[in-house]
């Protein structure tokens, strides 16, 4: 295992979830590679998303539907401001993960956190581990509460 999966399992931990990460043969970088892998709809792939705030220059977690994208023309009434591409050597020096990998929780610093009301019909999802090739499942409720992330509803923009 490695130290960002290792940081993610222990973060998993103290935030009182129970996960078991499990290494997939191929990389789940992509929504439709995850659910492949996990043998899940696309819908419960949870794609972390990290923007810039325009305003704050704040980076945010978007914990998003694989079936959906981030609708950047409604980031601001959204998120109270508009929302810009993260460049992806600073989203790896400030959550400790590379892009592809970014696991909702167990970064190096704390970041605004919000999820797709769309990932709550589950009963389970799957998120990054903290490698390409890394995921958990996991109850989205449930990592809604340990995120401390805010519900947003997202169009299939």
């Amino acid at each position: 295992m490695s130290k960002s999966t290792k940081r993610v399992e222990q973060a998993a931990h103290v935030l009182g979830l129970s996960i078991i990460i499990q290494k997939m043969p191929e990389s789940t970088r992509t929504a439709q590679d995850a659910a492949f892998a996990c043998g899940c709809t696309v819908g419960q792939i949870v794609k972390s998303m990290v923007f810039e705030g325009a305003e704050t220059s704040s980076l945010k977690l978007l914990l998003v539907s694989g079936f959906h994208n981030v609708n950047l023309d409604r980031a601001e009434s959204l998120f109270g401001e508009a929302l810009l591409r993260a460049d992806p050597k600073r989203v790896r020096e400030e959550t400790g993960f590379a892009i592809g990998g970014v696991a909702p929780f167990g970064h190096l610093n704390l970041l605004e956190t919000w999820m797709d009301s769309e990932l709550l019909q589950y009963s389970t999802v799957w998120a990054a581990a903290g490698a390409p090739n890394a995921v958990f499942e996991t109850n989205p409720q449930a990592l809604l509460q340990a995120t401390n992330a805010r519900e947003f509803i997202n169009d299939k923009a």
